[in-house]
């Protein structure tokens, strides 16, 4: 898997979440899994590790973004955009491997992908404020 299809899928796994309770997330993770085709062990353990290394870091991250969201709170954010702003935050903030113009860029992607028509433009500002801090 590229990392372009390892950061959707983890996408995925951060907004199956918002939905489903904390202990039910191990048996939602395992249905997940199994019906992704062609899924690779290290993809699999990739995807796991960052799902869970982002959840550890919700407190901070959902701070940040209430902080730099003037007018939107993370509670009145769609789940989507608010999911997508939860990776990309992540990845800004704590992931040394991926470049912050690139999180910036594949989340507006995931935006214009899963997101409502001005989600792309929403994630994109908001992630600018937190980029030049």
């Amino acid at each position: 898997m590229g990392r372009r299809e390892l950061r959707e899928n983890i996408f995925k796994l951060l907004f199956l979440s918002a939905f489903n309770q904390e202990d039910e997330m191990p048996r939602q993770l395992e249905l997940y899994f199994d019906n992704l085709e062609d899924l690779q062990e290290k993809d699999q353990i990739y995807m796991e590790d960052k799902f869970r290394l982002i959840m550890g870091k919700l407190g901070e991250i959902d701070g940040l973004l209430n902080e730099k969201s003037s007018g939107w709170k993370t509670t009145r954010m769609s789940k989507v955009d608010l999911t997508i702003l939860r990776l990309a935050v992540y990845e800004i903030r704590f992931d040394e491997d991926v470049p912050t113009g690139v999180a910036i860029n594949e989340a507006v992607e995931l935006a214009k992908r899963f997101g409502q028509d001005e989600s792309a433009s929403f994630v994109n500002g908001i992630l600018g404020a937190v980029a030049q801090e």
